[in-house]
């Protein structure tokens, strides 16, 4: 059994099934879907002269007669098939399925004893999070849940502010309200001052929420036993600058949290298998569970197994978006399991439960591409290097731009003998030249995947293969090599 100390969390061993599962589909979704104007509506409709405030302003009434409250009631999820959704999902894929438990608008995807706010008593009066489970374990698949509750405290110190200019200058906004504090916080402790400047804060010192975030971190563990439990936030409840690795600093709620995570899963299976990925990048901290890395990825391989996580286009779902094309999808995938890591893709619906057009488009791209390729994906390792050549990801914030690859640029991954070579340009001439390999490593035979053998000669380690004339000019291809 874990203690919720450092010392005995940094004892647990990332499971199997998170370094052979490698992708997996994430739904974040909520009542932030409804108005599909995107990614923090719940913040930014209380924020006026944002495009959200406007938005919100001109299509359901000023926030302080028609606020965040009243936007979760219109949630209906009415067409939500989850059988049918995780069956695209495994095509597409998908090795674990990720469902947001809740964002850091306060609103629950699951039913709850501690927030009236939620899927069941509010909205679709569905058990958002119960109905992913049970779908996942149709296929398999490792279940688990987002938490973005830690940072909703401080972030949702707008509902509290007014007007400062125009009709309804001064006019508090319905966060104020008494009847619904338990809802959009008891934060004021957050919200500036007249004349002060807006004090930007993630996590709050609050004690009252700390306690309130654990016991709902128990509910979730309790009565979902997810296999992945994810914060987006550092480890709860110190700021991002914080490296002092103390068991009796504010990062105690975090640990409670993650040692009941654990010992719950080693109760139901023995071991442990379940994950906890939180974003703080200090070893000495993330080492308790796993690093994620939110659109973004790393320099090269990690030691220990990681997860990069992005979405098709925003957070929520959104009209205006645009949306990634799947090779840019793949090159992400690809660029993360070579460097020990994974990936987990938000696909995004829409407020009614379903999926759009250009969606459904990149999973079957996906699903085509699994098709052949999985075997490269799924169970693989990282190899003594992640790749060669000279182009590589942009590592700077949030950025994500496709990468302009060139006929040297190679992914690696293995599985037991085989190395799997990922050709990173799709337009690649008629000889692929690998360098990565050592002289004693000698290659017994090589496979481009979808097209058959391939012709190669080994020269010192340098390989050379023909690559076929018939195969994808869009996507990568990969050639297994069997050594």
């Amino acid at each position: 059994m874990f203690e919720a100390t450092f010392e005995s969390l940094r004892a647990h061993q990332c499971p199997d099934w998170f370094r052979d599962a490698k992708f997996g589909i994430w739904s974040h979704w909520g009542p932030q879907s409804v108005p599909t104007c995107g990614d923090w509506y719940a913040r930014n409709m209380y924020i006026q002269g944002t495009e959200q405030y406007e938005y919100h302003l001109r299509t359901y009434g000023h926030p302080s007669k028609f606020g965040y409250k009243d936007i979760c009631a219109l949630w209906k999820a009415e067409n939500f098939d989850p059988d049918a959704l995780m069956e695209k999902y495994y095509k597409a894929g998908a090795r674990y399925f990720v469902a947001q438990a809740s964002h850091h608008d306060h609103f629950f995807n699951f039913a709850s004893k501690l927030n009236r706010f939620n899927s069941v008593d509010v909205g679709p009066h569905k058990d958002i999070c119960g109905l992913w489970k049970a779908a996942a374990k149709k296929y398999g698949l490792p279940f688990g849940m987002t938490e973005h509750l830690g940072a909703s405290f401080a972030w949702w110190r707008s509902n509290k502010g007014a007007d400062t200019y125009g009709p309804y200058a001064g006019v508090p906004y319905d966060g104020n309200d008494p009847a619904y504090r338990d809802f959009y916080h008891d934060n004021y402790e957050h919200v500036a001052k007249p004349g002060e400047e807006d004090k930007w804060v993630w996590l709050t010192k609050n004690p009252k929420f700390h306690e309130y975030w654990l016991k709902v971190m128990y509910e979730i563990i309790d009565n979902y036993q997810p296999d992945l439990l994810y914060s987006d936030s550092w480890l709860p409840f110190e700021e991002e600058n914080n490296t002092i690795a103390d068991d009796h600093n504010l990062y105690r709620y975090g640990l409670q949290a993650v040692a009941h995570l654990y010992n719950t899963s080693e109760k139901l299976h023995g071991t442990n298998q379940a994950v906890y990925t939180q974003k703080h990048r200090d070893p000495a901290i993330y080492s308790v569970g796993t690093l994620d890395i939110e659109r973004s990825q790393l320099p090269d391989i990690l030691p220990v197994p990681w997860q990069s996580e992005t979405c098709i286009g925003g957070w929520f779902y959104d009209k205006k978006a645009i949306y990634k094309k799947p090779r840019h999808i793949i090159d992400i995938l690809i660029d993360s399991i070579a460097k020990n890591g994974t990936l987990l893709l938000n696909i995004l619906q829409r407020p009614d439960g379903t999926i759009d057009e250009e969606a459904e488009y990149i999973l079957s791209e996906l699903a085509a591409w699994f098709a052949v390729n999985g075997e490269a994906i799924h169970g693989t390792r990282p190899f003594r290097v992640s790749g060669e050549g000279h182009a590589s990801v942009i590592i700077d914030g949030f950025r994500e731009e496709q990468v302009k690859w060139d006929e040297d640029d190679f992914r690696f991954v293995t599985k037991g003998n085989v190395l799997y070579a990922f050709v990173m340009k799709a337009d690649h001439n008629k000889t692929a030249v690998i360098t990565s390999l050592k002289p004693e490593e000698t290659v017994k035979s090589v496979e481009f995947l979808g097209s058959g053998p391939a012709n190669f000669v080994q020269h010192s380690g340098v390989l050379i293969v023909d690559l076929p004339d018939r195969r994808s000019t869009v996507m990568p291809g990969v050639l297994k090599i069997q050594l």
